[in-house]
C-alpha cells in the first residue's frame, strides 16, 4: 500500500507550473525553512528521516496542509518522539527547563549558517562495484515498499513499480534511503538514472516521445 504522499500521475491535483518563480508565497515559509534546517543541525536525525516524518502525517492532514505546513508538522512530531522538547512544551509555546548541553553546543549560530549550507551534507559512499551498465535494461521491483520496513521510507515511487527502462547514466555509490530513515545504517548502494517511456508508465494518458527519469538504486531494480 501507498502513502497518501506518493501521488505522482493521480487525476485530479491539476498541471505543474514550471514559470512559477516565487520563492516564498509567505514570509513565515522562509523561517519554516530556517528552523527545520536549525533542528536538523543538532544532529538527532538525517534527510531521510525527516522525509519519512512528512509521509507519515495522517492522510486527512496531509492532503489539508500546504507545503510548509507539512515541514512544521512533521518537524513537531520530530522533536517531541526524540524528547527534545515535550508535547507541553509544544502546546504553550514556552520551554520549561534547560535544553541539554549536546544540543546547546551544536546550535546553529547565525554566523555560521551560510558556510554550513555551503558546505552541504555528502551523501556518496564506498560500496559494491555496480550490477549494471549504461545501456542495460532494468526491472523496477513490482511492490514500490520498503523492504526491510513495513511501511517505510522508499525512494521508488508507486507509478514506477514493475515497469521496465534504461540505464542512462551511473552516479557512483550512495546511502540508501531505506535504511538510513529507520535508524538501521547507511548501507550504500550504486544509484542509477533510469529512463523509462512516458507510455509505459502513464499507458494512453502518457505521450510517446516523452520519457521519465528517476534516480533508483541498485537494490530497487532487476535485469529486464
Amino acid at each position: 500500500m501507498s502513502r497518501v504522499h506518493d501521488m505522482g500521475g493521480r487525476y485530479g491535483d491539476g498541471p505543474v507550473n514550471p514559470e512559477d518563480g516565487a520563492i516564498y508565497a509567505e514570509d513565515w515559509h522562509a523561517r519554516a525553512l530556517a528552523l527545520t534546517l536549525a533542528a536538523g543541525a543538532l544532529g538527532q536525525w538525517n534527510i531521510d528521516t525527516s522525509r519519512h516524518a512528512r509521509e507519515t502525517l495522517p492522510p486527512k492532514d496531509y492532503s489539508r496542509f500546504t507545503y510548509y505546513e507539512k515541514w512544521m508538522a512533521a518537524l513537531a512530531n520530530l522533536l517531541v518522539e526524540r524528547d527534545m522538547i515535550t508535547l507541553d512544551e509544544l502546546q504553550n509555546g514556552h520551554a520549561r527547563g534547560q535544553a541539554p548541553s549536546d544540543l546547546v553546543d551544536r546550535a546553529l549560530r547565525a554566523e555560521v549558517v551560510a558556510g554550513v549550507l555551503a558546505s552541504g551534507s555528502a551523501y556518496d559512499r564506498l560500496a559494491t562495484p555496480p550490477d549494471f551498465a549504461i545501456g542495460d535494461r532494468v526491472r523496477t521491483r513490482k511492490r514500490a515498499h520498503n523492504a526491510t520496513v513495513p511501511g517505510g521510507h522508499t525512494r521508488l515511487p508507486s507509478y514506477a513499480a514493475g515497469a521496465v527502462g534504461e540505464v542512462v547514466l551511473r552516479h557512483g555509490a550512495f546511502v540508501l534511503p531505506d535504511t538510513n530513515a529507520h535508524g538501521q545504517g547507511e548501507a550504500p548502494e550504486p544509484l542509477y538514472a533510469v529512463s523509462f517511456s512516458a507510455c509505459d508508465l502513464w499507458g494512453d494518458e502518457g505521450s510517446a516521445t516523452d520519457e521519465v527519469i528517476l534516480d533508483l538504486w541498485q537494490s530497487y531494480l532487476e535485469p529486464a
